[in-house]
């Protein structure tokens, strides 16, 4: 039976875990410590933890003020309003002045389902990751969420990680490389390389698993790192395997599918599928009844990329 742990517990969890190894890492949200997961950093370190209002463009400022005093701000609350509400903020408080603010996106993608469109952040990796310097990191399991956690705090310079709400399978081992800006390949395979990131990569593990059994041999790979992008791995990929799918809960423009579609069309371009959600607003509702809606189960994903494979 598969391990399943929750990822905010996981991220507050590996936060006290970075603080209690370095003193300079503090705290901060938005009205949703605990929401977070950030309750058990609260009452370990109440000094170090700042909770402020629904301000979340104030909060911005204020992570970037701290970071120019030698601090390592921690700025979680819910993704969107991370992100997308104050991203004037972000760029030129944070992106523009190179402040080191680590910006955690939680409840990220559709994870937040029932809450609807205002609540989903489908849009994150497509919006930072147009801010020179900043880092995107996607964890795809309880695992990359800890590790992540622990590379982000080390990093020097400004870092967005997006986690989701619903408890993740485990699906990585501990042993396991972690490093910013360095896929991991999960499966060998030789047919087509299927690149997932995030909460979808537990999908992407089920689909390999049905295509193996029909013969197929995907090559699966972990791309956690969204910015800067292991351009080396892809190229690779493309050049052994001449086929690429890619696999992320969030919008096709802007997101992981297009970071590693600019990289092809001018390095090596080969057949391409994108996996995720098109331009439209997600409905509202139980979180695996909306993944099926829009075609991003397992089995929905293994049967898209063999007609994909079959028509290429």
């Amino acid at each position: 039976m598969e391990e399943l742990r929750d990822p905010r517990k996981t991220f507050g969890e590996a936060l006290v875990a970075a603080a209690e190894k370095n003193s300079k890492i503090v705290a901060l949200s938005a009205d949703s410590s605990s929401g977070s997961g950030m309750t058990p950093f609260k009452e370990k370190f109440p000094e170090r933890h700042f909770e402020f209002g629904i301000m979340e463009q104030g909060i911005m400022g204020f992570a970037s003020g701290l970071a120019t005093t030698g601090k390592i701000p921690f700025f979680a609350a819910i993704a969107p309003f991370v992100t997308a509400r104050p991203f004037e903020m972000f760029r030129n408080d944070v992106g523009y002045m190179r402040q080191n603010v680590k910006v955690v996106g939680r409840s990220a993608g559709l994870t937040y389902s029932d809450l609807g469109a205002t609540h989903q952040s489908l849009d994150d990796i497509a919006i930072v990751r147009t801010i020179p310097g900043v880092t995107v990191i996607n964890p795809g399991d309880p695992v990359d969420i800890v590790k992540a956690v622990h590379a982000a705090a080390e990093h020097v310079g400004p870092v967005y990680i997006k986690i989701g709400s619903p408890k993740m399978p485990v699906l990585m081992d501990e042993s396991d490389p972690f490093q910013i800006g360095k896929g991991v390949v999960m499966e060998e395979g030789s047919d087509i390389a299927i690149i997932a990131t995030g909460t979808l990569l537990s999908k992407a593990v089920v689909a390999t698993k049905v295509l193996q059994k029909k013969g197929i041999r995907p090559r699966l790979i972990n791309m956690h790192t969204i910015k800067p992008l292991d351009k080396e791995l892809v190229l690779k990929a493309a050049n052994e395997t001449g086929k690429i799918v890619t696999i992320e809960e969030g919008y096709l423009a802007g997101g992981l599918g297009s970071c590693i579609a600019e990289l092809l069309v001018t390095e090596r371009p080969v057949p391409m599928k994108m996996i995720g959600v098109d331009d439209q607003y997600a409905d509202a509702g139980p979180y695996e009844e909306l993944l099926a809606h829009l075609g991003l189960q397992g089995e929905q994903i293994a049967d898209t990329v063999e007609h994909f494979l079959s028509s290429n």
